[in-house]
């Protein structure tokens, strides 16, 4: 049986065609090249110029496609060091000037990327893929991102883009964010949020 190839090939923008490292599956999940077409579709030109923040970074997919197609700066949160070390990788083949990595827990780092845009005053898309709820030790990852979400002021957000198990249903309302839109790609369903 032939070896898969462990990459993933950045599918639009300036650095379309590029092949990149993925991390080990057992550490990662990376998302599918049509989930990432179907965000960025509905994103279009408003990526050109953004911030972008991938806050369970693993590969880097969503946020380097996201660089790829215009975004001005791209932070990721990656807990795991090894992912966090091909990540670091993939930011350097491309552009590491407009990307910032913070190696850490999400749920602790986040306020990080949230003052740095308060700073400066910018707003950013946030693109929430926590690991799926079926792994061993996330049976509460769900819940504690609904948490996460609640927290981000809605002077930082453009949308909030959340990737999860089909079957199980985000909230219609989270704190001040509305669910817009819902589409479902087999056992993945993206779920875009708005501030109300």
């Amino acid at each position: 049986m032939k070896k898969r190839d462990l990459t993933f090939t950045i599918i639009g923008g300036d650095f379309k065609g590029k092949k990149l490292p993925l991390p080990s599956k057992s550490t990662t999940r990376a998302t599918k090249a049509i989930i990432r077409g179907s965000v960025f579709d509905t994103l279009q030109f408003d990526i050109v110029g953004s911030t972008f923040a991938e806050l369970f970074g693993g590969s880097g997919s969503m946020g380097l496609e996201a660089l790829s197609r215009g975004a001005s700066e791209i932070f990721f949160i990656e807990k795991e060091r090894e992912v966090c070390r091909v990540l670091s990788q993939n930011i350097a083949t491309l552009d590491a000037d407009r990307c910032h990595l913070l190696c850490g827990d999400t749920f602790v780092r986040t306020a990080e990327i949230v003052n740095r845009l308060e700073v400066v005053g910018k707003r950013a898309f946030f693109y929430i893929d926590p690991p799926f709820a079926i792994r061993e030790g996330m049976e509460e990852i769900y819940d504690q991102s609904i948490r996460l979400i609640e927290t981000i002021p809605e002077n930082v957000v453009e949308k909030i883009i959340v990737e999860h198990m089909t079957g199980v249903d985000f909230p219609d309302r989270i704190g001040p964010y509305c669910a817009s839109k819902s589409r479902k790609f087999g056992k993945t369903t993206l779920t875009y949020y708005d501030v109300a």
